[in-house]
Formats: structure tokens, C-alpha cells, sequence
């Protein structure tokens, strides 16, 4: 079972995850994705639905044309822990 994250942690997720802010009433980091076309928002979410798979860890996500807003949380800590951490880096190396 994952473990929430340390405070220690916590505090340079800003520099280790630039663009993901906490969301207001949950501990869960947010970031929203634009791009050029439909096509490759949903290149980029297939690329990130298979890293989760291979994590095991699921976003949660919503769509609209060049636009993919993707929520990071763990539910079995209910809360941050390091796999959201591992699946935003991954995530930002797609979006590059």
C-alpha cells in the first residue's frame, strides 16, 4: 500500500513538478495540457494511459478538443504519495 508523502516531501514538489498546483480541498495535484490538435491530446493520453497502466496508477483525467486537465491522487493513502509524483514526471516527459 502507497504512503502519503512526508512534509519534507511536500515542500519541493513546486521545483520537482513545475506547472501541477495543489487542488483546493484535496490533497491532489492538478495540471492542465494544451495542444495543437485533438490528434495529439489523445496521442499524449494514450502515451500516459499506458505508464499508468505499467505503474498501476490511474489519473484521474477530462478531455475537450486540444485540452487534457489531469488530476493526480492516490486513493488507497488517500492522499499524495510518490507514485503520483512518478506518474507526473513521467506525464511532463509526453507533454515535452
Amino acid at each position: 500500500m502507497a504512503e502519503r508523502l512526508s512534509a519534507e516531501a511536500r515542500q519541493s514538489l513546486a521545483g520537482t513538478l513545475p506547472g501541477w498546483a495543489p487542488v483546493e480541498g484535496r490533497d491532489a495535484l492538478k495540471k492542465t495540457f494544451k495542444f495543437k490538435t485533438f490528434s495529439e491530446a489523445w496521442g499524449f493520453m494514450s502515451r500516459v494511459a499506458l505508464a499508468a497502466e505499467k505503474l498501476n496508477h490511474h489519473p484521474e483525467w477530462f478531455n475537450v478538443y486540444n485540452r487534457v486537465e489531469i488530476t493526480l491522487t492516490t486513493h488507497d493513502c488517500d492522499g499524495l504519495s510518490d507514485l503520483d509524483v512518478k506518474l507526473a514526471k513521467r506525464i511532463d516527459g509526453y507533454a515535452q
